[in-house]
């Protein structure tokens, strides 16, 4: 398995979200219509996955991708 950044907030949402309404990555595939390395991948923090993929994932969960301000210090501080 690769080392990829579990604690991505995107990739903790759709985990405990699909563990919250007793899904399998499975389960979640079949729902959404994407395919189960994708999910697995996305739970996993992959770091470049295709966004209308995720979007597909997030719809299932009442969600969706948007852009949100930072602060100027965390600005700041990316590439450190």
């Amino acid at each position: 398995m690769d080392n990829w950044d579990r604690k991505n907030s995107i990739a903790q949402f759709v985990r405990d979200r699909r563990k919250k309404v007793k899904l399998t990555q499975v389960e979640l595939s079949d729902f959404t219509g994407v395919g189960l390395r994708f999910v697995r991948e996305l739970e996993q923090g992959k770091p470049n996955l295709m966004s209308g993929k995720v979007n597909q994932v997030l719809l299932f969960f009442g969600h969706t991708l948007t852009p949100t301000p930072i602060s100027d210090e965390t600005r700041r501080n990316m590439g450190k």
